[in-house]
């Protein structure tokens, strides 16, 4: 999730296990701890760009992680705080524990799911939500901005926490039950237009959890497709061809390999004059209805004389500004 959602889970999370100790302390730690994971992405600047996308919630997600470094930071923080006393390295440690590990638990349900068991070689990517969702961290947002005015005994501040907690929490469950209801709908519509398919990956649209897509592999294409639950009209399957074989010219396979891996074999080809483009499918496009699709994660693949190396295509602030309002239409239905 981003930042800000991780900031907030972290505040509540560390208000739940310590408010009532060390007060507003609790949040502020907490916070601090819901961003820790994330850092990876600093390391991410000193790497190749296949390299920085392996490790992107890698070991800083996984809960080996969270038991490590739980009691190094905790024993940290006690010492910080030597003169007060207000709570031993156990108990800060205990608060590191849950704001570390809540972060990847939260992230297992976005499209890029997280290695929550590393070392071992599982991601964990539930897909139904995504990385930004108003309708999941304002109200959480809220409640705990109002829990941190409270005094920290007050009955009323624990009572404001665990509802930001109850109603984020009961947010995902709702999302869980949405995905099982456009996932039928989904595979019905395959099944009355008769169309063959060995599988289906389905996801929500950017900022919400009204509208959702699929994308299907069907052989040799794709099928796109998006679904509202406002929608009124049948679903309808965009081709797209997977082109795999426009691959077959690039030498430096091993990176390639790498990169396919990445995408768990969601990918489509495309090419602009000789230039060769990696589109990951996983995070969909732009728009499925334009006459040319563009996808979110789309990699131009340069080979030097070092192997190949990815470069993400830049992107064009007015032509996001029409894909925004092309989604907001879209929510609310056909």
């Amino acid at each position: 999730m981003d930042s800000l959602t991780q900031i907030v889970l972290g505040a509540a999370v560390g208000e739940a296990v310590l408010g009532k100790k060390v007060g507003n302390k609790a949040m502020l730690w907490g916070a601090i701890a819901g961003t820790i994971p994330d850092l990876d992405t600093l390391a991410g600047n000193f790497l190749d760009p296949i390299t920085a996308i392996e490790i992107h919630r890698g070991i800083s997600h996984s809960i080996l992680f969270s038991i490590g470094m739980a009691p190094l930071l905790g024993w940290l923080i006690s010492k910080l705080y030597y003169k007060t006393k207000e709570a031993t390295w156990q108990q800060w440690s205990w608060l590191f524990f849950w704001g570390l590990v809540t972060h990847p638990l939260l992230d297992a349900h976005t499209t890029w799911g997280t290695q929550l068991f590393w070392p071992f070689d599982l991601r964990l990517a539930y897909q139904n939500i995504f990385v930004i969702d108003p309708l999941y961290t304002l109200p959480f947002l809220v409640c705990v901005i109002l829990a941190m005015r409270l005094p920290r005994t007050s009955e009323k501040r624990k009572r404001v926490n665990t509802l930001g907690l109850i109603l984020s929490s009961s947010y995902l469950v709702i999302t869980l039950l949405l995905k099982g209801v456009t996932y039928f709908k989904f595979t019905t519509a395959l099944d009355n237009q008769n169309i063959n398919y060995t599988k289906i990956d389905t996801r929500p649209a950017p900022f919400n959890s009204l509208l959702w897509s699929a994308n299907i592999d069907a052989s040799n294409h794709y099928l796109l497709a998006d679904y509202s639950i406002f929608d009124t009209q049948s679903i309808s399957f965009i081709k797209v061809p997977k082109q795999h074989q426009l691959l077959d010219k690039v030498e430096d396979k091993k990176a390639l390999s790498r990169l396919i891996t990445i995408s768990e074999g969601w990918y489509a080809v495309s090419k602009k004059g000789e230039q060769l483009y990696f589109n990951d499918l996983r995070f969909g496009a732009y728009d499925i209805y334009a006459d040319t699709l563009n996808f979110a994660f789309s990699y131009k693949l340069v080979e030097t004389k070092n192997g190949l190396t990815i470069e993400e295509p830049q992107r064009n602030s007015e032509e996001m500004k029409t894909v925004l309002g092309n989604l907001w239409n879209r929510i609310w239905g056909n």
